[in-house]
This record gives structure tokens, C-alpha cells and sequence, in this order.
């Protein structure tokens, strides 16, 4: 899930970006692991891009420009748009009126968030953490990067995602997020503590190159 800071009032389940079909459905890029989700919690807000990070994200109550809709069905599509779903909300039965959701996000309030497993966590609770290669700190995870398709279409589930480290030298590391080199997760601690490779970190690392005068 994204995550956003007016103070993660709100988590971003996916971004519309076109109709898709003939009877109101719209294509959309997917940002939860839980997209079942929908058929027992149909309940969503919609609001345009950038929202989350105007004043207006303080508050709860669903206040223009957020708007209330309801997940009337969805499905996972394959092909070019695997990785992505689709969307039909209710009361939206038209091209004309799915075109109206382009660019919009669909949100749900931070306490309807899917509950976790023991041991996991949302990519969104890792930014702010500070990474560990062993006892040695690296750096804090300033976003994450998903690898993706050569032309950006399709995200590459089996890839890991990069967390985007930003270290006290401006300098920034890139580490894969994998299981395999995880010891400990602590998002309250904002704490990720891993076993990498030898040299692994300084492979990846790319300076902060300033440019000559």
C-alpha cells in the first residue's frame, strides 16, 4: 500500500486510469496485496491525485473533494494488465461517467487497513526505518521502488522491491526487500535489521554527485 503523510490518515488502495469496458468499469493500477477486500468491505472513498497531501487529508469525514462509493464488482485482469484490476462502482454504468474517475485514487481511513500475519508488514510502515546491514546502520528508507516491465506497465511480482535508502551523506543505497536477507522487523521501532551479502550495499550505492561550477 502507499503511504501518505498527512499523517497516514489514509491508505491508497489503487489509482484509476482509464475505463476499461462498456458499462462504467474503469482499469486501475493496484497498490494492496488484499484486493478481495472488496467484496467484504466495498466501501471506499475516491479522491483526484494529490489529495492525501493537501490540508484537507487532516480529516476523516469524507468532505468534497473526497466522495463515497462502493465496489459494486472487480476482477484481476491477465495479458498486458496483470498486476492491475478493475473496477465497477456503483452508480457508475457508462464510458462517460467511468472517463469522470481518470486520475482519481481510491482510499480507504488507515483503521480499515486488511490485519497483517505475525512478522509482516506494510510497505507503507517502512519508510522512516532505519536499515541495519547487521549492526552496521546504512541508511533510512525514504521510499520504495518496485521493479517493473521494460516499458512500466506491469509491476514484477516475483522481483523484490527495493527499499531506497537515504543516508547522512546525501548519498542514496538501494537494497533488495527480501526474505532471504531479513534478521528483524520492527516497523514501531523503525527498525529493519538484515544479513547482506559482502558488498552488496556498496554495489548499490549511488552518490549524491554534485555538479561541477
Amino acid at each position: 500500500m502507499i503511504p501518505m503523510d498527512s499523517a497516514a490518515k489514509w491508505i491508497v488502495l489503487a489509482r484509476i486510469l482509464r475505463p476499461q469496458g462498456r458499462s462504467g468499469e474503469v482499469l486501475a493500477d493496484l497498490f494492496t496485496d488484499f484486493p478481495d477486500r472488496f467484496d467484504s468491505q466495498p466501501r471506499v472513498r475516491l479522491a483526484p491525485l494529490g489529495f492525501c497531501d493537501s490540508p484537507a487529508a487532516a480529516a476523516l469525514e469524507p468532505t468534497p473533494p473526497l466522495q463515497i462509493a462502493e465496489v459494486a464488482s472487480f476482477w484481476l485482469p491477465v495479458g498486458r494488465n496483470a498486476g492491475r484490476i478493475v473496477l465497477r462502482f456503483a452508480g457508475f454504468d457508462s464510458i462517460e461517467q467511468a472517463e469522470q474517475l481518470a486520475g482519481f485514487e481510491v482510499l480507504v481511513p488507515l483503521a480499515e487497513r486488511t490485519p497483517l500475519a505475525d512478522g509482516a508488514a506494510y510497505i507503507s510502515d517502512l519508510v522512516g526505518c532505519t536499515v541495519y546491514d547487521r549492526d552496521r546502520p546504512l541508511g533510512t528508507v525514504s521510499s520504495i521502488d518496485f521493479p517493473t516491465t521494460p516499458d512500466g506497465a506491469r509491476r514484477l511480482d516475483a522481483a523484490a522491491p527495493l527499499l531506497v535508502l537515504a543516508t547522512p551523506t546525501g548519498d542514496q543505497i538501494l537494497i533488495p526487500f527480501a526474505r532471504a536477507f531479513l534478521i528483524a522487523l520492527d516497523p514501531a521501532a523503525k527498525s529493519i535489521r538484515m544479513a547482506l551479502p559482502e558488498g552488496l550495499a556498496e554495489l548499490n550505492l549511488q552518490p549524491n554527485r554534485v555538479p561541477a561550477k
